[in-house]
């Protein structure tokens, strides 16, 4: 495909090879339309470093101090000069040789990585051909002087009070390790704890203190407040189902038997009913399925119901009534084993059983 694209004119080979061989020049593997020395050394599968050593120029140690400020690198530098170079001074302008400047900002920098006043003017004075000029010297020393007295950190919390001493005690109290404290005048202890944090170690430690706002005045708290907790993650939720326990595998087979029960128990056969084939349970009017409701909490009698639910699911249990008042019914269901109570409005049938079952 290289040699004969599907696509494009029979000028797309010249371009292509005019491109890679400019690419080629400007990458040093040719020069002026020949292969170069390092190029021939890369096709023979050799360090082409070598070749190349001759023609590139020798890195430096040293610079030019002047008095305006400024180092100028005549070439390249070593990395490490480099390097120190680039943090202690600002780089001007670049070509031929490199010019440096210093100012204030770049002192500050170097001071701010570590180095001391003393080390740099022993750099300077190591890698500097010409003497260090007395305006640079003064300018680090300056900025030296100023640095670091202004301190910025970070604390959480603080702790204040007229008495150092019973800072004191609190700092060398070994309980208080876990709060970080930290003295920043004779009358304040910064912490990294949270002001909460800090208070609730200070009471443990058998010590008052009182909360106070950041203009300085003490925080006033109700004591019926409250507060909503903080949320708890949520437990994990297993893959597949719970492994059923005895509880939930003896409501299980009461309800098995229940159901079975519901649906093999013979009935007794209902005039007004509403006749209905397959077995179903044949549909009563309200006031019918009253009626039998009554009459079944009179006799002790087991009906056979059906029921719909508040989502709208239809059931069919089997109870024994125990009360009937206020539009409902409370009754002893053998489908649940357990005495529930029914809205007669969602009672949909009602039939009696036979006398020999239940």
């Amino acid at each position: 495909s290289w040699e004969r694209p599907v696509r494009g004119t029979s000028e797309l080979r010249p371009r292509l090879a005019h491109r890679t061989l400019t690419e080629a020049e400007l990458l040093g593997v040719t020069g002026r339309g020949a292969l170069s020395a390092p190029g021939r050394a890369l096709l023979e599968h050799r360090d082409p470093a070598q070749p190349l050593a001759p023609l590139l120029p020798e890195p430096l140690d040293h610079v030019l101090l002047q008095a305006d400020l400024t180092a100028v690198a005549p070439g390249p530098l070593r990395r490490p000069l480099a390097d120190t170079l680039g943090v202690l001074a600002d780089v001007e302008s670049k070509g031929g040789a490199t010019v440096y400047r210093f100012t204030p900002g770049s002192v500050r920098r170097a001071l701010d990585a570590g180095r001391s006043a003393s080390d740099l003017h022993a750099f300077l004075a190591e890698h500097s051909r010409t003497p260090v000029p007395q305006p640079l010297a003064y300018l680090i020393d300056d900025v030296a002087r100023r640095h670091g007295h202004l301190r910025v950190g970070a604390a959480s919390a603080y702790v204040r009070c007229d008495d150092d001493a019973v800072l004191n005690e609190i700092l060398a109290d070994k309980r208080a390790a876990g709060l970080r404290l930290r003295r920043l005048a004779p009358t304040v202890l910064a912490a990294q704890a949270d002001p909460a944090g800090l208070l609730e170690g200070l009471r443990a430690m058998g010590f008052a203190p009182a909360a106070e706002s950041a203009e300085g005045d003490v925080l006033i708290t109700r004591a019926d407040a409250h507060r909503t907790p903080p949320r708890s993650a949520p437990e994990p939720v297993p893959d597949g189902p719970p492994t059923p326990d005895a509880t939930l595998l003896a409501a299980a087979v009461r309800a098995i038997r229940a159901g079975d029960l519901a649906s093999t128990t013979p009935r007794k056969p209902s005039g007004a009913a509403t006749a209905t084939t397959g077995g179903e349970l044949p549909r009563t009017t309200p006031a019918e399925t009253l009626a039998t409701m009554q009459a079944a909490v009179l006799t002790g009698e087991s009906l056979w119901i059906g029921y719909v639910n508040a989502e709208g699911s239809a059931s069919q249990r089997v109870i024994a009534p125990v009360r009937v008042e206020g539009g409902f019914v409370t009754a002893y269901d053998h489908t649940a084993d357990e005495v529930r109570t029914y809205p007669l409005h969602r009672i949909t049938g009602v039939a009696e059983l036979a006398d020999d079952q239940i």
